[in-house]
């Protein structure tokens, strides 16, 4: 019986360290999913909760809120132009960024129900592209240096989770 790996707490910060570095220096995405691929256990939804929160966590850094909503239009062409979404890619990039912007409004996406919908394990992917996106948007349209803003996240995420 082979015993599933469990990811750990070290893995979401070095998920985190990663997609924020590559976000950071205007990396290649596709290069820094490639390094954070290993740490996805196969069947399992990780890293993809954590690349949630941490784009959850940029649209808090940008102050997003109704009150101070964010312009979501054109999010893909203008926040992720290396990537070109069709058919069921285009449905499941629009997932993660909307379960993103749904964690951060405080609902508890159910992924399970939908990534299983998928029958592949690709949704932490998805969702770092996501938290891509959502971070890149959030500097540019609340005037925020993205340095800075990834200083921010990697502070937040840095943090010992308690559990």
């Amino acid at each position: 019986m082979v015993v599933k790996r469990r990811p750990t707490r070290e893995d979401a910060r070095e998920a985190v360290r990663l997609l924020l570095g590559a976000v950071e220096a205007g990396a290649d995405i596709f290069d820094a999913l490639a390094e954070i691929r290993p740490l996805h256990p196969k069947n399992d939804t990780f890293p993809g909760e954590v690349f949630m929160r941490l784009a959850a966590d940029a649209l808090s850094v940008g102050g997003v809120s109704a009150e101070r909503p964010m312009a979501g239009e054109g999010l893909f062409e203008r926040y992720l132009p290396e990537c070109r979404f069709r058919g069921g890619d285009n449905r499941k990039i629009r997932y993660a960024v909307m379960a993103a912007a749904a964690t951060h409004g405080g609902v508890e996406v159910d992924l399970l129900d939908e990534v299983a919908y998928w029958e592949t394990d690709d949704f932490w992917s998805y969702a770092g592209l996501a938290a891509t996106a959502w971070i890149r948007a959030t500097a540019d349209q609340r005037g925020l240096a993205l340095i800075d803003l990834c200083r921010q996240l990697r502070e937040r995420h840095a943090e010992p989770v308690s559990g």
